[in-house]
């Protein structure tokens, strides 16, 4: 099975296990997985296609709205499709270059995710604290140079963990206790010193979503104008905004956090548990982003609903 390359010994394949301890019951996971998968795919591409074809939402907010959406579309993608395939089929052989991959573009594009998050942060915090300068700091050529640059920084920021991760020798096992290919899931298979790599990925973790994380964080300052805005009707509108924006930090961050500090710091967490929460970094964002502003975007749900009630039979 392992295949001598340049003096670095790695498996032609890998094998996914799935889920830890819960194999028995892998078939009855699949259909939440599976529904989730659907309602992100549904909710995501209705969003991109409702925000192209009503000019009165091409702003910059719902710019930065389909550029997290294409992101959360290619990570569900990425990922689901195979888990759902070892659920149903036991089909848990991943070929070794298509695994780093899959490590490359899930990294990447969660990475990305973020950016577009913060992006939008920076957007709410012009329009609620600097509205007459609004059209101006946030023209369509900064717009597109804020997308271009955070997908610039996340490929290249994880560019080198497949080179990393194909240097390493897998001496021990090439059985990975996970549902997808992941970075520390497979340095920990490694029979190398692995010190560089686990530096690398703490580094490449802060200065992603870190990093974003501390900047919307100081960017709160939004609600300390919100609460000066001088009418009662314009702050509960502020509000309203800043609450769908905040539900979106709560999904996408705190599984990631979860999911980071159990897999580098919770020895004593079932692994089990390891591999269902960085499932739900996966899952839920994708699907609950388009639902929070499908909802809560007065402008965005009523579009919906005509398309629905048009094409009722």
């Amino acid at each position: 099975m392992p295949l001598l390359n340049s003096s670095n010994m790695y498996p032609s394949t890998f094998l996914l296990l799935g889920i830890p301890g819960m194999e028995a019951i892998h078939t009855w996971l699949s259909i939440p997985f599976c529904l989730v998968y659907l309602c992100a795919l549904l909710g995501n591409f209705s969003i991109l296609f409702i925000i192209k074809t009503d000019s009165n939402l091409h702003k910059p907010m719902y710019f930065f709205l389909c550029m997290l959406g294409v992101a959360d579309l290619i990570i569900s993608t990425t990922a689901i499709p195979k888990i759902l395939s070892i659920f149903w089929f036991h089909d848990r052989q991943i070929y070794f270059e298509a695994c780093l991959l899959q490590v490359f573009l899930i990294h990447s594009l969660c990475s990305m995710a973020s950016g577009f998050i913060l992006a939008m942060t920076f957007d709410l915090y012009v329009a609620i604290c600097n509205p007459l300068r609004h059209s101006i700091i946030l023209k369509h050529t900064v717009i597109q140079n804020m997308g271009l640059a955070i997908v610039f920084h996340g490929a290249l920021l994880f560019s080198p963990q497949p080179f990393m991760l194909r240097w390493l020798s897998y001496c021990r096992t090439n059985i990975i206790p996970h549902t997808y290919c992941e970075f520390m899931a497979l340095v920990k298979l490694a029979c190398a010193e692995t010190r560089i790599c686990r530096i690398y990925s703490l580094t490449a973790a802060f200065l992603t979503g870190g990093l974003d994380f501390m900047l919307i964080i100081c960017s709160m300052v939004i609600l300390y104008t919100v609460f000066h805005l001088p009418s009662k009707a314009a702050q509960l509108k502020s509000l309203g905004t800043c609450g769908s924006h905040v539900c979106v930090i709560l999904v996408a961050y705190t599984p990631a956090f979860f999911s980071f500090l159990t897999h580098r710091f919770g020895h004593n967490v079932a692994p089990h548990i390891h591999t269902f929460v960085a499932n739900i970094c996966l899952l839920v964002p994708p699907m609950m982003n388009s639902m929070i502003y499908g909802i809560r975007t007065k402008r965005i749900r009523e579009c919906f609903l005509q398309i629905l009630t048009s094409h009722k039979f």
